[in-house]
């Protein structure tokens, strides 16, 4: 432990941001990183604990605590307190894929088991882990490291998002031959289109398959499987197959109206906006836009959030969430104690920029959308909304959010986003490779493997265990690889 005392001397600090009104100009990220002197004291807060929960990666209340990749946290803290800057890039990259995805997008579940945060505030995991990878690249560290030997054996990934890349990466360093395939015209997947531009900048993702590249591993994008290849000719053509393309159904609204024109799922618009703004800057025209519309958001986790926030950025004339559940409360209840994830109210970037534009929170709880209204023309002109209260559902026994009679009220509303989930994988992928899928139509696997009913098929990530975070998908991910691996060699190192 580098220094015994450094969490009684330092206080938390983290990256300053750009106001909402000054960062909702434009799409890029908006934290100004830390100096080196100051990120030292940062990372001299950590324990060091007998029992670092930050690592542990288990489920407690139901809910995952700790670093799913089980993250070596406070070595490489203790490592960069010391300034052995490279040493805790290598700590971090022996198990961590894309430690420059992580410390952008993950809600840092590390953070929220963290020691410190039982009784105070926890260590900037998340800001270090930036900190370090970032240092990486600009000394040049995170270089391209191509496999000295090749197995001979050959892997086709379907699907670019953080599994399928966690997967490709792990099975390429040991040797075998991958190429994976992507339906759009970039890599990525959900990273590249479904996260906006300002959590995730598209050159940041670039870079890191640049090197992917370069250290042999074949993308085929606008390669559409099952459509423009069949699921046979892949078979034939690679030893191993691994099914890694998303729960990327979307979940709907069934609602009077619903086919009106202005009613869009969250995933097409976000993606709309990220193409347009790489394709040609965000010309008019090219993209769905928010602009001057009244704007309602169905659905109150992050992918709402990013709504918000690109609809802000547009220039919304209005932006209301809709969220079916209660408000969650501001501090950690009795039955939710550390280091348990405390399901607490967070209010994120998207909903601090609606409430500086428009002078609240944009958010609604205990509401839905019982119609939508349409003018002559078939086009949304509003919604009617109604309250929802818990009851006993009288023929399951569970509790339900149900519709409180006379609680109805209309809005204006002339662009509307369903932000309410994925239901699982798309039919046309598993039924062209014939794998079984579960009752909520993720992709069967044998218990506690990613083997599917299918020789020589394995699936990862969302496809694999439904809709979840990005830095379980590359855990997912890595796990399939050391599977993958196993059956081509009769062994596995990864």
């Amino acid at each position: 432990m580098g220094k015994s005392t450094g969490f009684l001397e330092y206080e938390r600090k983290e990256s300053d941001a750009c106001s909402p009104l000054e960062r909702i100009k434009n799409f890029n990220e908006f934290h100004t990183p830390l100096g080196e002197k100051d990120r030292k004291c940062q990372a001299a807060r950590c324990m060091e604990c007998g029992v670092p929960f930050c690592q542990s990666g288990m489920k407690l209340g139901g809910m995952i605590s700790g670093c799913p990749l089980n993250n070596l946290i406070p070595e490489w803290n203790d490592l960069v307190y010391r300034g052995a800057w490279e040493l805790a890039y290598k700590r971090l990259r022996m198990t961590s894929s894309f430690p420059e995805f992580t410390c952008r997008v993950c809600p840092a579940l590390c953070e929220k088991a963290c020691t410190c945060g039982a009784n105070g505030d926890p260590v900037t995991v998340k800001e270090n882990e930036y900190a370090i990878v970032e240092k990486a690249y600009a000394e040049g560290w995170a270089k391209a490291d191509p496999p000295k030997v090749r197995t001979g054996k050959s892997i086709a990934v379907i699907g670019s998002g953080p599994s399928g890349l966690a997967a490709a990466d792990q099975l390429n360093r040991r040797g075998h031959s991958v190429t994976v395939f992507e339906r759009s015209d970039r890599v990525g997947g959900l990273m590249m289109y479904g996260i906006p531009n300002m959590k995730l900048e598209k050159n940041i993702i670039d870079r890191r398959i640049d090197i992917m590249k370069q250290e042999g591993i074949t993308f085929r994008t606008g390669v559409n499987v099952g459509i423009d290849i069949s699921a046979a000719e892949i078979m034939d053509s690679f030893d191993r197959v691994i099914l890694a393309c998303g729960a990327s159904e979307p979940r709907d609204i069934k609602a009077e109206g619903r086919d009106a024109n202005g009613i869009y799922f969250a995933v097409d618009f976000l993606r709309s906006t990220t193409k347009a703004l790489l394709d040609n800057g965000l010309q008019e025209g090219t993209y769905i836009s928010a602009k001057d519309k009244n704007v309602i958001i169905i659905g109150g986790g992050d992918t709402g959030n990013d709504c918000v926030g690109t609809c802000v950025r547009h220039g919304a004339a209005s932006v209301l969430q809709l969220e079916m559940m209660p408000k969650l409360p501001d501090e950690r209840a009795e039955n939710n104690p550390w280091p348990q994830w405390p399901r607490v109210c967070k209010t994120d970037y998207g909903q601090e920029e609606a409430a500086a534009v428009f002078g609240s929170d944009p958010r609604v709880y205990q509401t839905t959308v019982k119609e939508f209204l349409k003018d002559e023309n078939g086009a949304l002109s509003g919604a009617v909304l109604v309250d929802l209260r818990s009851e006993r559902d009288e023929t399951s026994g569970r509790m339900m959010m149900k519709p409180v009679e006379g609680s109805e009220h209309t809005v204006k509303a002339e662009l509307v986003l369903i932000a309410a989930g994925f239901l699982g994988s798309e039919s046309y992928v598993t039924s062209s490779f014939g794998v079984k899928t579960d009752a909520r139509t993720n992709v069967w696997a044998e218990n506690g493997t990613h083997r599917t009913n299918v020789t020589g098929i394995f699936t990862a990530g969302d496809m694999h265990s439904g809709q979840s975070l990005v830095v379980r998908a590359i855990r997912d991910g890595r796990d399939c690889a050391r599977e993958v691996d196993e059956s081509l060699m009769g062994y596995t190192n990864l």
